[in-house]
């Protein structure tokens, strides 16, 4: 399997509901680093995984939606706790139909798999991967 990264990241502030999360219940801030890994188990006719620029230019317009927001007030989101994990498979579900709509190229469409690994901290990091 061919896998390709671009990275990328965005900030925000949300709070959690339910007694596990402890402090993280109050209003709190975090930046993730967002890596997007491609995949694909045969290399296109030009040799490419995906197009890296278009590749960079879609994740950074769909992180552009959440950055700097305040995800507590962000409507999809009513009622959820918008974890790490749960924010990784909100931007796999974005950049999965971004593909399918030829955002990406042509390239991108011979795409297998995607995950999404969004690091929280510098010791902690969630990811989704699932099949395009």
């Amino acid at each position: 399997m061919y896998r390709l990264c671009v990275r990328d990241h965005f900030m925000i502030a949300h709070s959690f509901n339910g007694e596990i999360f402890g402090p993280a219940q109050r209003t709190h801030g975090a930046t993730y680093v967002v890596d997007v890994v491609f995949q694909r188990p045969e290399l296109d006719q030009d040799g490419l995984v995906i197009d890296i620029g278009l590749a960079s230019e879609t994740v950074k317009e769909v992180l552009a939606d959440y950055n700097y927001r305040n995800l507590d007030e962000v409507s999809e989101f009513t009622g959820k706790n918008t974890t790490t994990e749960f924010m990784a498979k909100v931007i796999f579900d974005q950049l999965a139909e971004a593909i399918k709509a030829g955002k990406m190229g042509a390239t991108a469409q011979g795409l297998t798999h995607m995950e999404i690994k969004l690091h929280e901290s510098h010791v902690a990091w969630a990811s989704f991967e699932g099949a395009l």
